[in-house]
């Protein structure tokens, strides 16, 4: 059995790709029992967020290969297309890297806490699916881990360096006065909940949340002092914005450019600050082309968040270090996977043995023999069926030299301490 990380990044596709290749939640969902279905597939979940998209899976060998046909042909992409901008990752590396991407060390911001949340969602889903066996289950349960050991041990988290963060950053640089400007979020997400948490601590103005469902914008906008809209009275208060900050789950934008042109004119032209957090992308990319409109994405934040990243980077060894330790802990269960028959076996002969014993003992006593004479020979008897394989094993071993055996059982049955 091998372990297999597929899968596509920001640091290997442009977001153009990752956009071509995402999965919503609902369609990821109907991709697992997909998955599954494919020869040699045996376990194997997806892991989705604006950054990457990953398939892991426990495969036989000669089948890995499948992944990468189906991912092509799911996804409606041309055989070979995504083969410049794909990774992957087999056994120990597939552990390693699924760590290094719970812990934040393979995120685009250095450390940053949302992915472990996502690969808990992906873990979820997968679950529900029924997709998860004993090996994905372990692997998922270690990386938790080792990203809780990361937060608490090491200073990788310490520093509030976020897309959403950054995001903020560069609106505030654009803006000399934020606490005069209107900011339009739109979105109920995590990555809108921490930018207007950011946005409340930098001192933004008037701030607006626009959602496809309303209820969640009235909540999100209540606990931060904004105003909730529904999606569809965008376009109503579009042109009240000085910075829109998009951050949804869509599958294709929620602004497009006539919408963005008709509110420049009613701005008067005023200049409008556009950041798409999104992938795919939630702001029609045509915007950049338009006078007066400053549009960004996520890509566009490499900059300013380099300028961040300076004191994670001193932790991201003492990170790695713990992503190694617990690699080898996960490689060391993963092997030993491969040498349980023995144990099953000895067990399974225990147990005849302990069966066929208790079964004469009880034929004894029907008989009429003394209780105490058969506890004696039912001790004896199982006592002889339980040792005569491995002591005449261990004669055969001393008499042709076999030091490995002996030296094993050395461990195995090691001398009682006197006293």
């Amino acid at each position: 059995m091998s372990l297999i990380v597929l899968g596509i990044n920001h640091e290997t596709a442009p977001v153009a790709w990752r956009e071509q290749v995402a999965f919503s939640e609902d369609a990821a969902r109907a991709a697992l029992p997909a998955l599954m279905a494919l020869p040699g597939v045996t376990e194997a979940a997806l892991v989705n967020t604006c950054n990457r998209t990953e398939l892991i899976a426990a495969v036989e060998p000669g089948h890995e290969g499948g992944l990468v046909d189906w991912l092509h042909a799911h996804q409606r992409l041309t055989a070979g297309s995504l083969d410049p901008y794909l990774y992957r990752h087999l056994d120990g590396e597939a552990v390693r890297h699924l760590f290094r991407v719970a812990c934040g060390l393979d995120s685009m911001v250095l450390g940053e806490p949302q992915i472990l949340g996502q690969l808990k969602d992906a873990w979820r889903l997968a679950h529900r699916a029924g997709s998860l066996g004993t090996t994905l289950e372990r692997l998922f349960q270690a990386g938790f881990t080792v990203a809780k050991r990361v937060r608490t041990e090491t200073a990788i988290g310490r520093h509030p360096v976020s897309v959403a963060y950054c995001a903020v950053r560069l609106a505030q640089e654009s803006f000399t006065d934020l606490a005069g400007a209107t900011v339009l979020l739109i979105g109920a997400g995590e990555t809108v909940s921490l930018a207007l948490r950011h946005l409340e601590e930098a001192g933004a103005g008037r701030l607006l949340v626009a959602n496809r469902t309303l209820a969640n914008a009235q909540a999100l906008a209540h606990r931060h002092g904004a105003f909730a809209l529904a999606l569809d009275e965008i376009d109503r208060h579009l042109h009240e914005a000085d910075i829109v900050l998009s951050a949804t789950g869509a599958q294709v934008p929620v602004l497009w450019r006539g919408q963005v042109e008709a509110a420049l004119k009613a701005r008067r032209r005023r200049p409008m600050f556009l950041l798409d957090l999104a992938v795919p992308r939630d702001i029609d990319p045509a915007c950049a082309g338009l006078e007066d409109a400053y549009l960004y994405a996520v890509d566009d934040l490499r900059l300013i968040i380099e300028r961040n990243l300076d004191q994670r980077r001193a932790s991201a060894h003492e990170a790695q270090a713990l992503v190694d330790l617990h690699v080898d802990s996960f490689m060391a269960w993963w092997r030993a996977r491969g040498h349980t028959g023995p144990l099953r076996r000895l067990r399974a002969q225990g147990e005849q043995a302990r069966a066929q014993a208790l079964a004469k003992a009880r034929a004894e006593l029907a008989a009429g023999r003394p209780a105490a004479e058969v506890l004696d020979l039912l001790a004896h008897t199982l006592t002889n069926r339980l040792l005569h394989g491995p002591t005449s094993r261990l004669r055969e071993a001393a008499e042709q030299g076999d030091l490995g055996l002996l030296e094993a059982a050395e461990r195995l049955f090691p001398e009682e301490p006197r006293g």
